[in-house]
């Protein structure tokens, strides 16, 4: 009988999860996307690679996993890896592996959805998500 009662506290707490996964994939914002294709490290640590964005830690902090939409062939699931001094408010710059790919890319506006905060000074962050209705 414990078995059972935990199976079931187990799969209502994945239930939960996946729900507040849903809401903050509805809370979209409109960004500004751009492209970089320069190697190396990232603030972050990590090597530049495809997947990875650069943003304003005061809007996503690093780690964040984010939904880019709107941006072509482009769009999907980014993480949050780097800063950049032109990178400022709702703007990401997405990481290509040709200058080429950047390029062509240029600018564009997409809409970005947080799917999982990363980490940091979370209170300064769940502040701002909230002021600016994210969460």
């Amino acid at each position: 009988m414990k078995q059972i009662a935990h199976l079931a506290f187990l799969a209502l707490l994945a239930g939960t999860a996946a729900e507040a996964r849903t809401e903050a994939v509805a809370a979209k914002r409109p960004f500004i996307a751009t492209a970089f294709a320069q190697s190396g490290i990232t603030r972050s640590g990590k090597l530049t690679r495809r997947g990875l964005v650069a943003a304003d830690l005061n809007v996503l902090p690093l780690g964040t996993e984010i939904l880019v939409k709107n941006a072509g062939r482009y769009s999907g699931t980014y993480t949050v890896a780097d800063t950049g001094s032109k990178v400022i408010g709702r703007h990401i710059d997405i990481y290509m592996p040709s200058v080429r790919e950047a390029l062509t890319f240029g600018r564009r506006h997409v809409e970005v959805s947080v799917l999982e905060w990363g980490q940091g000074p979370a209170a300064r962050f769940r502040r701002n998500a909230v002021r600016d209705g994210w969460s």
